[in-house]
């Protein structure tokens, strides 16, 4: 556990401070990716202990590494580790006139690309297909499940649309990812119909001056935990016993279209991955599988509606 603000010296406090600041304003991260960095370097801070992270050396980054690693951590987990302590020591090379980034050169232990364990397209299905029975939670819910599995969005890319975001006139969604990058995505006709069946009663929940395109029950704008506990509920309603994530959902979708169509340029590009080498994991699966029981690119394009 990293040590919280009040456990650490005060100007370290200010430091990191700066770095959130900077990552906020010039890096143009998302609030979750500055948060998941400052968390990153709590953990530094708690590992130097008192030697000054101005003096920190190689080999000691090395063995804090070691440490987190023994401690649970794996490889995905200390990969992004070190890339947020390279990225500190760059801001305090710049900022606070430090010599040198002992992070240079290190690496996390190896990564496995073993592709985690997806929804079949038939569990898929069974997922979004929620009966509604007019119930306004229900009606939004099925309408965040069909984007998280139709347009394959990340949880922060759901939750951070506008309403202004969604052109069913070109059946598309403007999404803006990692990096504050935009892309549009295109939006399947079971994702554009509940869609439109939650705007017919998102007014019973949404405050009137809130732009948000998924609200809760507050008025404002769906939190992120609001949206995992809800998945995860209808996982387990719908019968789907391994648990189920909207990051899932995500790489249910990349996997499905991707054994059907085999276009991984297509799936990078809906995805919102900068390199083809992020995507190149799905490449890993039966591409014949899934093609043998839907023959378009996305198991749900020829449902019956």
């Amino acid at each position: 556990m990293p040590p919280n603000l009040t456990q650490i010296p005060p100007a370290n406090r200010v430091i990191l401070d700066g770095f959130i600041n900077y990552l906020n304003n010039e890096r143009r991260y998302s609030p979750l990716t500055a948060e998941s960095y400052s968390r990153d370097i709590l953990k530094l801070f708690k590992l130097a202990d008192t030697t000054p992270i101005s003096e920190l050396c190689d080999h000691q980054i090395r063995r804090f590494i070691a440490q987190l690693h023994s401690g649970g951590l794996g490889p995905a987990s200390l990969a992004r580790t070190l890339s947020a302590w390279r990225s500190f020591y760059y801001y305090l090379i710049r900022d606070y006139k430090f010599k040198h980034n002992p992070c240079i050169g290190l690496r996390a232990p190896k990564l496995t690309h073993n592709l985690p364990h997806g929804l079949s397209p038939d569990e898929a299905v069974r997922m979004v297909d929620l009966p509604t029975n007019g119930d306004t939670l229900t009606v939004r819910d099925k309408a965040m499940l069909e984007l998280f599995y139709s347009s394959g969005l990340r949880l922060a890319e759901l939750v951070n649309l506008d309403l202004t975001e969604i052109d069913f006139s070109d059946a598309s969604v403007r999404v803006t990812g990692k990096g504050s990058k935009t892309r549009i995505v295109p939006l399947g006709k079971h994702a554009i119909s509940a869609l439109q069946a939650w705007l017919v009663v998102r007014q019973k929940l949404a405050s009137h001056e809130d732009g948000a395109l998924f609200v809760g029950r507050n008025g404002g704008r769906i939190s992120s935990r609001a949206v995992q506990l809800r998945i995860a509920g209808w996982g387990i309603k719908q019968g789907i016993t391994s648990g189920v994530y909207p990051h899932l959902l995500r790489h249910s979708f990349a996997s499905h279209v991707l054994q059907s169509s085999g276009d991984l340029r297509a799936i990078q590009e809906m995805l919102g991955h900068v390199s083809i080498s992020t995507t190149q994991v799905y490449t890993h699966l039966d591409f014949q599988h899934l093609s043998k029981i839907y023959d378009a690119a996305h198991p749900r394009a020829k449902k019956k509606s």
